[in-house]
């Protein structure tokens, strides 16, 4: 894939998580949320990662869907950092903001693909 934007944006993701981590460790001493944060947030690009040499559809479908499951788990440990004071507005406010994207842009794919798999599987039906 060429310009593969999920790929792309998940990527840089990770690297923000990461470095985000490293900034709760480090300057807040918080271990535990930010372990969860940093787990969920660099699997949703390992997933869609995955996604990219999928056996099947169905195979493409199920990647995607834990990518989901995961970039929406990563908003709520952004949530939880930011209600618990560990992320100032400033802090949390972009890096929510393309969590959302993110999660916007996976579910729209996997609605996509699924719409296609039935589309395709209605039409094998109908020959």
């Amino acid at each position: 894939m060429k310009n593969n934007v999920v790929k792309n944006k998940s990527f840089d993701f990770a690297i923000r998580i990461v470095k985000l981590n490293q900034h709760l460790n480090n300057n807040r001493k918080e271990f535990t949320l930010s372990k969860q944060l940093l787990r969920s947030g660099t699997s949703v690009g390992a997933m869609i990662r995955e996604a990219e040499h999928a056996e099947s559809k169905s195979d493409f479908i199920h990647k995607f869907a834990i990518a989901q499951k995961e970039a929406n788990e990563t908003v709520y440990w952004l949530e939880l950092l930011k209600a618990t004071d560990y992320l100032n507005e400033k802090e949390f406010d972009n890096i929510h903001r393309d969590a959302i994207g993110i999660l916007k842009l996976t579910t729209s794919i996997l609605k996509t693909s699924k719409n296609q798999l039935v589309a395709k599987q209605t039409q094998k039906i109908n020959n």
